[in-house]
C-alpha cells in the first residue's frame, strides 16, 4: 500500500517543499536537494559516475504535480524529467523545519 500525503506546500520564501504525511509527519525538503537527487535516468545516470550535479543555491520550484504514484517537479532551471514516487520523497533528508 503506498502512502501518500495529505498535504503539499511549496515554500517558495523558505525555498522548501513541506509535505505532511498520513501519519500526522512533517517533512521539509529543501528545492536544491530535491533538485540534485531528482530520480529521472539522466540525473541517475549522473550520480552512478559519481557526479554530483551543479544546483543554484536559489532555484525554485515553479509547479508540483502528481502523478499517482509521485511527484512531478518542474525547477526553475526548466528541469521536469523527475517523477518522484512517494516512498523516494519519504526517504530523502529532512532538511530544518524553518518557521
Amino acid at each position: 500500500m503506498t502512502v501518500l500525503p495529505q498535504a503539499i506546500n511549496a515554500r517558495q520564501s523558505l525555498g522548501q517543499l513541506q509535505l505532511t504525511w498520513q501519519d500526522g509527519r512533517q517533512q521539509c525538503l529543501d528545492f536544491a536537494e530535491l533538485r540534485r537527487q531528482c530520480p529521472c535516468s539522466q540525473c541517475r545516470a549522473f550520480r552512478l559516475r559519481g557526479a554530483r550535479p551543479l544546483v543554484s543555491a536559489d532555484i525554485r520550484l515553479l509547479q508540483a504535480n502528481p502523478q499517482g504514484y509521485g511527484l512531478q517537479l518542474v525547477f526553475s532551471d526548466g528541469h521536469e524529467r523527475g517523477i518522484y514516487p512517494w516512498a523516494y520523497l519519504a526517504g530523502l533528508p529532512t532538511a530544518p523545519v524553518a518557521q
